[in-house]
């Protein structure tokens, strides 16, 4: 029976009481009504599993309304049921893929279900499994790829939100363990939808501007859903791609982001990657004060040794012949001197080079060669270093120290 047939009928129906349909007859006409909608014949239904319960022929559940409303009952054939996603369970928000089909013996409709997706968090957690096993199957993350860090940068960039509380920690990490370091600060959002494109502009800056020897990509900690943006593909693959090698500190310990996957080092957190990305002078001064004292300590002993060895081979001498005495000791000595020499000269020109290399780190960190490039320390008339413009006052008097000599100024304007 059509639909048109069936309207005819209907309105015969109405105007005749006598030309009444049976329950059969009604239900076919409902059932032709749900099942031959091609919008009812697939469609995705999103609700919370109520009931689920196993049969032979498969799996009856209770698909209801997430506010309660509503309620629908679904069937999954055995057929199907080891293709789906995700099994519906009792409690667990679930998107269904089916169609509506009518049973007549009950008079109830219900959804049969092809596919079943996890809904909510659980949708979220099977895109990032899908995605971050597909970026892991194109070696994105494979540690031959990560590139090692530099011992010794002179610059680094930093990437992070000017706001953020990780800049502030970073910065001061760097300044305390490595005084002189040059930190470029490349800004970026790192929260909401704008994130991932923010940060991939961010890395692209540090890139175009060349001087930086490593990036640090940072974020303070905050809830799961805070973090997404360094879940984005494209985030990954910016740092994937990018020339410079990468450190990440973002978040806290128990986090991990796919850009802590793909970086080159990942720390757990802002302050845990800045004390990776440099060396803490004061125990490079350490090591190196101790290399001095175990090279002093290694030439004393040889010395000494040497020293006792040719007390023994004098007192040899003397209980020999003279002149088997005179030449084997002038041979010994030969050697020894031989020996003495060539050794003492290894160690002095190792201590010796070694110490050149410290010398230079250590002049690269001298403040008056950071002057004789051009720079200028500014103080007010209190001696303190003016580190902004806001903190100071037109007509205010300042000394600027150059490279050589030092002027006195005063403010005349103050521009933002």
């Amino acid at each position: 029976m059509n639909n048109q047939q069936m309207t005819k009928d209907k309105g015969q129906m109405t105007n005749n009481p006598e030309a009444t349909l049976s329950v059969a007859g009604l239900t076919d006409y409902i059932q032709d009504l749900l099942e031959q909608d091609t919008q009812l014949q697939k469609i995705w239904v999103i609700g919370e599993v109520s009931s689920a319960n196993r049969h032979r022929s498969g799996m009856f559940f209770t698909l209801r309304d997430l506010e309660g409303k509503a309620s629908i009952q679904c069937v999954v054939w055995n057929s199907v049921l080891s293709k789906l996603v995700q099994l519906p369970q009792s409690g667990e928000q679930l998107i269904a893929l089916g169609s509506i089909r009518i049973y007549p013996q009950r008079g109830q409709y219900q959804l049969m279900v092809w596919q079943a997706l996890p809904g909510g968090e659980g949708l979220q957690a099977l895109r990032y499994n899908q995605l971050r096993q597909r970026l892991a199957a194109e070696g994105l993350f494979d540690a031959q790829n990560k590139r090692p860090l530099p011992t010794h940068p002179q610059t680094i960039a930093v990437v992070t939100s000017p706001q953020a509380a990780a800049w502030g920690d970073i910065r001061r990490t760097l300044r305390q363990r490595y005084p002189g370091l040059s930190v470029l600060f490349s800004p970026a959002q790192v929260q909401g939808d704008l994130a991932p494109e923010s940060i991939i502009k961010a890395i692209e800056r540090v890139e175009r501007d060349g001087r930086a020897e490593l990036v640090i990509l940072s974020r303070g900690g905050g809830a799961s859903e805070d973090l997404v943006g360094f879940d984005d593909e494209r985030v990954v693959r910016a740092i994937a791609n990018c020339s410079i090698p990468v450190l990440t500190g973002i978040g806290h310990q128990r986090d991990e982001s796919l850009a802590d996957l793909v970086a080159d080092f990942c720390a757990h957190t802002p302050t845990a990657a800045a004390e990776r990305a440099v060396p803490e002078l004061a125990t490079l001064i350490r090591e190196h004060q101790q290399r001095q004292e175990a090279l002093h300590e290694a030439v004393t002993h040889h010395w000494d040794t040497c020293r006792n060895q040719l007390h023994q081979l004098r007192n040899r001498l003397q209980r020999l012949p003279l002149n088997r005495q005179l030449q084997q000791e002038q041979h010994a000595i030969a050697q020894q001197r031989q020996r003495l020499v060539k050794t003492t000269s290894w160690r002095i020109s190792q201590a010796t080079q070694h110490c050149q290399f410290l010398g230079q780190k250590l002049a690269t960190l001298d403040p008056t060669n950071v002057l004789k490039r051009g720079y200028a320390v500014v103080r007010t008339e209190q001696g303190t270093i003016a580190r902004n413009a806001a903190s100071l006052v037109p007509g205010e008097e300042l000394q600027i120290q150059l490279a050589e000599g030092q002027i006195n100024v005063q403010v005349t304007e103050i521009i933002d």
